[in-house]
């Protein structure tokens, strides 16, 4: 399942970076925070939307919001393309679904086998006790 580029909703904030930046880190304004409606994406349908706000619950501001925020890059649009990436990582993540386990069961030979080894560790673990005078 290919998902689209959710690049064209997203909308963009700019604020002041911490970190790398020398002489101008308070003057510009290199941090990027994306964010993603998710109730007025036409990108999705409603069941993956559904989906989307109940695995990315912690993400997702009470406005219904998913945020993303890159300050990791010196320049703006190196942190915006970052931001996007992530966005669409995180929907894509989120919409996967995982394989389903089956159950399987030990084989005779690796139960024997395991109590083969548990015998022999109890065995080296006995021989280290102390021996108590009189007890051989």
């Amino acid at each position: 399942m290919t998902l689209p580029d959710f690049s064209s909703e997203i909308f963009f904030q700019t604020t002041r970076s911490g970190g790398k930046g020398g002489q101008y880190v308070n003057k510009v304004e290199t941090a990027v925070i994306a964010s993603l409606h998710i109730d007025s994406s036409q990108l999705l349908t409603d069941e993956q939307k559904a989906l989307i706000k109940e695995k990315l619950s912690n993400r997702i501001n009470h406005e219904g919001y998913l945020l993303v925020k890159c300050q990791t890059h010196r320049t703006q649009l190196a942190n915006k393309d970052e931001s996007v990436e992530k966005i669409n990582e995180l929907v894509s993540r989120a919409l996967s679904t995982k394989k389903p386990r089956i159950a399987t069961r030990a084989s005779k030979a690796s139960k024997e086998k395991r109590l083969e080894w548990k015998k022999r560790n109890a065995e080296i673990k006995a021989g280290r006790k102390r021996l108590k005078p009189g007890g051989y």
